[in-house]
């Protein structure tokens, strides 16, 4: 079963798992979010639904929203040629979300576990998070400790990396 924001929202309740949310207009980037959500508890979070070259494999990255992240380096790092954003059909057919609404809870709709999910380590610190529920029209507050053991309990192992940065000077 693919989840829609309102079935996500009863299967959150269902699981015990307790999340605030919050309502907005659509927000495509960070900056527009932090607009709309800039006294909201929680950590923003920035996620980015990635390829390979090839398209054999697919990553769903969530980091800090203030993160920069260097590709290059990420690709080196999983001894690939390179990683791009992956393209809206790709977005559709593997987490079932549109450009804009990409969050941690898409994988939920990864039912053949095809996408790898990494976390990085800085987020992995936060309590909270701000996590789109498969649209970006809403925003959840939610324990992170949470969504790693649901994304886990669904057969999504969350791999935690250092992120690497681009060079802001640049």
């Amino acid at each position: 079963m693919r989840f829609s924001r309102d079935t996500l929202l009863e299967f959150l309740e269902s699981q015990g798992i307790a999340f605030e949310l919050f309502e907005h207009p659509a927000v495509f980037t960070v900056e527009e979010a932090n607009v709309h959500l800039k006294d909201v508890p929680g950590q923003g979070t920035k996620n980015l639904f990635l390829r390979d070259e090839k398209g054999k494999r697919h990553f769903l990255l969530s980091v800090a929203e203030h993160k920069q992240v260097d590709l290059k380096q990420l690709s080196r790092q999983f001894g690939l040629k390179s990683l791009s954003l992956a393209s809206p059909e790709r977005l559709a057919s593997y987490l079932g979300v549109l450009p804009g609404s990409v969050t941690l809870f898409a994988a939920l709709n990864d039912e053949e576990k095809k996408v790898e999910v990494l976390f990085d380590a800085d987020l992995a610190k936060k309590d909270y998070l701000q996590c789109h529920p498969l649209v970006n029209t809403s925003t959840l507050v939610v324990a992170r400790e949470e969504v790693v053991r649901l994304l886990e309990a669904n057969g999504h192992a969350i791999s935690r990396i250092d992120v690497p940065l681009r060079n802001q000077s640049k």
